[in-house]
């Protein structure tokens, strides 16, 4: 689990292509500080299994799945990327629940200043623009964000300056991909109510229920 909190900006240092699969090398500091083989670090917002560390990079392999569901496949070296170790039981929950599960990709449609902050707005499927509510939030490259608008085919969220510049995401340019993770709790609330399947509820649980009840 992480909370999408990204602690800081690594590097892609070597991109090792399979047919289907390969492997990232990414140049890193803070994450590595504790890293054993085996732990999890989120990359760009993907859960990664680390598979052989050094003193200033890591290893971690890329599986199909993720090369569909996310877009790893197009990092090239040089590439910044943002890093974040799975939570620990004894530290803060800043951000919210991120499983690094990506549930797909987005792309950046433009970013503008708005005072202090910067307002980017992107794209996404239908699919996961139907879990996603204004105010609530999103995992974008494995940032915690809010929520601040929401159209039929986009969405929009503001960024502080201490975010806007300890992330990779205004790195990033209008068209380019983002990976995107839906809030975990509107997930099981749609496969409680059947809409994942597009059937009728099959339990007790409804809109008009939760609605009733402050949901």
């Amino acid at each position: 689990m992480f909370t999408g909190i990204v602690e800081e900006l690594g590097t892609v240092r070597r991109v090792l292509p399979g047919a289907r699969a390969g492997k990232l090398v990414i140049g890193a500091k803070k994450v590595l500080e504790d890293v054993h083989i085996g732990d999890s670090i989120a990359v760009n917002g993907v859960c990664l299994t680390v598979v052989a560390a050094g003193a200033d990079e890591f290893t971690a392999d890329v599986m199909p799945e993720t090369l569909r569901k996310s877009g790893l496949g197009t990092l090239k070296v040089g590439d910044p990327v943002d890093l974040e170790r799975a939570m620990a039981a004894n530290g803060r929950f800043g951000g919210h629940i991120v499983s690094g599960h990506i549930d797909g990709v987005g792309r950046i449609v433009e970013t503008r200043p708005e005072e202090n902050a910067v307002i980017v707005t992107i794209s996404a499927p239908p699919e996961i623009l139907a879990l996603i509510v204004e105010k609530g939030s999103i995992a974008i490259d494995g940032i915690s964000l809010t929520v601040a608008a929401l159209t039929r085919t986009t969405f929009s969220v503001s960024l502080i300056p201490h975010t806007a510049a300890e992330t990779v995401l205004l790195k990033k340019r209008a068209g380019d991909v983002v990976n995107l993770e839906n809030d975990v709790v509107g997930k099981y609330v749609q496969r409680l109510l059947g809409n994942a399947a597009g059937k009728p509820a099959s339990s007790s649980l409804t809109l008009e229920y939760l609605q009733a009840n402050g949901f």
